[in-house]
């Protein structure tokens, strides 16, 4: 089977990241980056022997690419996506989908049938994947609370809830992927930080701090626990530690990277599994494996947050 022909739209930091994915990915080529500045996207397709342009059409018309990975500054997200749906191309867009939930419905009902995916990386952290699947194993048993924390510095993004939005994004992914639909939500928010607690469809109960006045230098950045009936998985800075300990059982099970395990270790690699399943799933026309309706998802329970905090009411979602 030929190479998935891919161009990254966006040469900054992020994009550099998907530049290299693709780049190196044996069922991928790398075939234009597009930026608005022409020298910085002539000089970041240089680093991977491929072409940079300013002009979006003229590099689809000229690459023809099977898939565009969009990376653009985080606020930046709506007008090129919907231009890019207009055409028909298969899509990645990095999270958020956007920061309107007009936009972000306008956006899924452009793509129809068309396959446009979105990137929340956590879900192919190593320590994520092992807790995902030890709640489908049922060693958890019936799940009780759900605990999100993920504090760093803040971001370029000019918006007022940018945390919430763009980070935490990640937190509400994670916790309605582990412990399904998140159905009402409490909250309240301080400057960046947000402190919410949400309840589950399944009556579970869970919460979420998020803060962009921390710092991710400081030990212990992310935590992320479920804890059931029969059993609790611990994930700690995301691709650092998996824990499970099963109730009434004071040995626990230890799951970190081996000293070899370059890839494991790495959060940028957790991309890298996640384009493994995502051009599995273009090359045999099946959905994408995180489809654009979870950046959606995200969205609306960040806006049932920002009512929540503003009510002081408890909201459904």
């Amino acid at each position: 089977m030929p190479d998935i022909r891919v161009a990254v739209i966006g040469a900054g930091g992020w994009g550099r990241q998907h530049a290299r994915a693709f780049a190196q990915h044996p069922e991928a080529e790398l075939v234009g980056i597009w930026s608005r500045d022409l020298g910085k996207a002539e000089r970041r397709a240089a680093e991977w022997h491929t072409t940079g342009y300013d002009d979006v059409d003229r590099m689809i018309d000229a690459e023809r690419p099977d898939l565009i990975s969009v990376c653009l500054p985080n606020t930046e997200h709506f007008v090129l996506t919907e231009r890019l749906l207009k055409r028909r191309i298969p899509l990645l867009v990095e999270k958020p989908l956007v920061f309107d939930l007009d936009e972000a419905h306008t956006l899924i009902a452009e793509a129809a049938d068309t396959f446009f995916a979105i990137n929340f990386n956590h879900r192919y952290a190593v320590p994520v994947q092992r807790a995902a699947e030890a709640i489908r194993s049922g060693r958890l048993g019936v799940l009780d609370f759900l605990t999100w924390r993920f504090g760093g510095e803040g971001s370029s993004a000019h918006h007022p809830y940018a945390n919430l939005i763009e980070t935490q994004c990640h937190g509400i992914d994670l916790l309605e992927h582990l412990g399904g639909p998140i159905e009402a939500v409490s909250a309240e928010l301080h400057g960046s930080t947000v402190a919410a607690t949400l309840r589950f469809a399944s009556g579970a109960v869970g919460s979420l701090v998020g803060s962009y006045d921390s710092s991710y230098a400081y030990p212990g950045t992310h935590h992320l626990e479920v804890n059931g009936h029969a059993g609790r998985v611990l994930v700690e800075d995301t691709v650092k530690r998996y824990t499970f300990s099963a109730a009434g059982n004071e040995t626990r099970e230890v799951w970190e990277a081996g000293y070899f395990d370059d890839l494991g270790r790495s959060f940028e690699q957790t991309f890298d599994r996640h384009l493994d399943a995502l051009l599995a799933a273009l090359a045999a026309g099946d959905e994408p494996p995180v489809p654009a309706t979870a950046g959606l998802r995200a969205l609306e329970v960040c806006a049932a947050i920002i009512e929540a905090s503003g009510s002081g009411r408890r909201t459904q979602v």
